[in-house]
């Protein structure tokens, strides 16, 4: 089973950062993809609900305001409820894994960067000097049968 999302739109509003009970940190917010196809009397949109949490959240709300483009991985979840009538309600709402800049020359994600190696200059030459055969190795007695 597959549920992967990728969606690129406008944020209809600035995200906000709350925090639940526990500590953890939640946005949600709204955003805006355009339809491919010209409709009469203008382009049509829609408008897709947006969950994010912890990094990727506290991500969302330091560098998106309302208006600016962004692209979001993440996948589908429906939820269930009901309302104070007794009728059963649903929403649809896409959990972002991964966020990023798009529409820019700048790409940046909320997903964790590569840490680069540190930077340790030319490795030494190898050389078996100092070793016997098999002299001081733990599983020079174990059997690999």
């Amino acid at each position: 089973m597959l549920n992967q999302i990728i969606i690129m739109g406008r944020c209809v509003e600035t995200p906000t950062l709350r925090q639940t009970s526990t500590g953890v940190a939640v946005s949600t917010f709204r955003i805006a993809c355009d339809r491919d196809k010209q409709v009469e009397g203008g382009q049509k949109a829609d408008f897709v609900d947006i969950a994010c949490w912890r990094k990727t959240a506290e991500f969302v709300t330091k560098y998106f305001v309302k208006g600016k483009p962004i692209l979001i991985q993440g996948r589908l979840q429906i939820r269930e409820w009901q309302d104070k009538e007794g009728k059963k309600r649903y929403s649809t709402e896409i959990l972002a894994d991964s966020v990023f800049f798009c529409g820019g020359d700048k790409v940046q994600s909320a997903a964790p960067a590569p840490v680069p190696a540190p930077d340790m200059g030319v490795a030494p030459e190898f050389t078996d000097e100092g070793f016997g055969a098999d002299e001081d190795l733990p599983w020079k007695d174990y059997d690999m049968k």
